[in-house]
Order: C-alpha cells, then sequence, then structure tokens
C-alpha cells in the first residue's frame, strides 16, 4: 500500500478506485455506483473537486485534519496534498469527483479566470456546505459533463470547458454566500481577532524576526487560509486584508512620529528593511512624506 498516491493524471485517481475513464485530461466520477473503494493519501498534480454526500471522518489538508458532512464541497488544486491514508480496508462512500488537467485549460478563457477561484486554495476545514438546492444544481452539470466526456468531435473539447466554468461559477456563487452569511455571523469578533492580532505582532516583537507582518501570517493566526481569510476580509470591510493590514501600519507609524520617533527608528520598528520603503508607503497612504507629516505636527 503507498503512503501517498500521485495523481500526474486525472485517471491515475480513477483507476485506484476502479471509476471509468471518460477523458485523458477530465474525470467524473461517482462515488455511488463503485463497488469498492480505498482511502487515499493523493498528492495532486490536476484540480480536484470533492463533494462528499455524507460524514467522512478524519481528512487531511496540510497540517489540518477536517470532518466533511453531507452536501459538503472541497477543491485542491496542483501541488497539494489531501486525503486519507489507505490502512486497506474498502469503504463505501458517496458522492461526486471532478478532477481536470490545467492542459486542459491552455491558451482558453478559462485559464486566464482560473486565478480569480480562490477557492481552489481554501483549507479543507473551510469546504462548501451546500443546500440540497445547490447540491441538485451542480450534480446536474458533472452529470451533463460526464455524458459530454464520451463524445470525441470538434466541439467536445469547447463543451467540456464551457461545462466545467459553470461548475466553477456555480461554486463561486455559492461561496460568496456563504462568505456573505458568515461574515454577518462573525465580522466583529474577526476584526476584533485581526486587529488584536496586529497588536501583538508589535507589542511582542515580532516584526524584529519576521519584518512587516503578512496576510499569511495573520490568516495563519487566526487559523483561516490566506485566501478565505482574504475574501471573508474583503466581504466584511470591502477592502483587502493587505490594505487593511497597511493602514493598521501607516496609523502606528502616525503614533510613533508623533511620539518623536524619527524616520529612520520609525521604520525599524515597524519592520521595514529600509527607510525608504517606509517613506514610499506613508507617501501612498497619507499623502505626504514622513518629514514633511513631521513639519505639519510641529
Amino acid at each position: 500500500m503507498k503512503q501517498i498516491l500521485k495523481v500526474h493524471n486525472v485517471n491515475d485517481y480513477a483507476r485506484y478506485i476502479g471509476a471509468p475513464e471518460f477523458h485523458p485530461l477530465v474525470s467524473v466520477i461517482h462515488y455511488d455506483e463503485l463497488e469498492h473503494c480505498r482511502h487515499s493519501l493523493n498528492n495532486y498534480d490536476v484540480y480536484g473537486i470533492f463533494i462528499a454526500d455524507e460524514t467522512l471522518e478524519e481528512l487531511t489538508y496540510g497540517l489540518t485534519t477536517y470532518d466533511l458532512h453531507r452536501h459538503a464541497l472541497m477543491c485542491v488544486a496542483p501541488g497539494q496534498i489531501g486525503g486519507k491514508a489507505d490502512i486497506g480496508e474498502e469503504i463505501q462512500t458517496k458522492g461526486w469527483a471532478l478532477l481536470f488537467d490545467p492542459e486542459l485549460l491552455h491558451g482558453t478563457y478559462l485559464e486566464r479566470k482560473m486565478p480569480g477561484y480562490t477557492y481552489f486554495s481554501y483549507n479543507t476545514n473551510e469546504a462548501l456546505l451546500m443546500s440540497d438546492e445547490q447540491y441538485l444544481a451542480i450534480v446536474k452539470l458533472l452529470e451533463a459533463l460526464r455524458k459530454e466526456l464520451k463524445n470525441d468531435d470538434q466541439h467536445t473539447h469547447s463543451i467540456i470547458t464551457a461545462l466545467l466554468q459553470l461548475v466553477l461559477e456555480h461554486i463561486a456563487r455559492f461561496y460568496a454566500k456563504q462568505l456573505s452569511t458568515e461574515a454577518t455571523r462573525s465580522s466583529g469578533d474577526l476584526l476584533t481577532r485581526f486587529e488584536n492580532l496586529l497588536k501583538r505582532y508589535y507589542n511582542e516583537g515580532t516584526y524584529r524576526q519576521y519584518g512587516l507582518p503578512t496576510v499569511k501570517y495573520c490568516a495563519q493566526g487566526l487559523f483561516l487560509s490566506p485566501n478565505y481569510f482574504g475574501d471573508l476580509v474583503k466581504e466584511i470591510t470591502g477592502d483587502t486584508a493587505g490594505n487593511t493590514i497597511r493602514r493598521f501600519v501607516m496609523n502606528r507609524a502616525q503614533e510613533l512620529l508623533i511620539s518623536g520617533h524619527t524616520v529612520s527608528q520609525t521604520a525599524e520598528e515597524l519592520g521595514f528593511d529600509y527607510p525608504q520603503h517606509f517613506t514610499r508607503m506613508f507617501k501612498k497612504h497619507v499623502g505626504i512624506s514622513p518629514s514633511d507629516y513631521l513639519k505639519q505636527r510641529k
């Protein structure tokens, strides 16, 4: 038994679980139809979308262990590892999987759109929890896509990519609703914890080791993936997490300058590598240079 299954192409996974192979670059799997299935911890070179139609316990993503529940959807991107190690037991599971190779998208409009589907970099404990209606909408598209995979004519590639884009757009729409609901429920708590984390970053001297705080650092400190954290902050505030961090840093910069710190001292105590970098950011956000700001305060 392999500890990690290398999913170099979409049918590596299909063959592993005994699913039919329809296309070299796309695989649509309906787990309900499989007679035998086993867990696998997968290292992906392809994109994957997995829908659990029951509870699947103790799956992993990176260092995170999580549970998936009925109608939960999760996504993986090339370079990621996810799943559960095979210990030799056969399992019965329900749901769907869609895997597609980046090669399918080369030269297409969808290839240019892929960076906007940030949910491919969400942690699996940030899975999309779908309603019955949302679930059925995705399943209908997967059924249509699987049917199209059996064709092979001049229109097949365009239809496959069009259906794939519909799947991705529906997921984006459903995630937007989930983020909106979560933002409404936890906006105050998240922003408070975000601000407190930034305060600790400077009060405890963490900037001396890491420099300026980053979105990735803050997301990890709040137990979220950078993309999910960024999308949630954008939903709550209308602005990016990066800009929120920079505003905090610039507000702190003004406090330090007013308290008597020089420009160089302020830059150092904020975690800038060079005073010139601090000056450029300060002027961009405040509208004037730090030295001119000090002159105005006198």
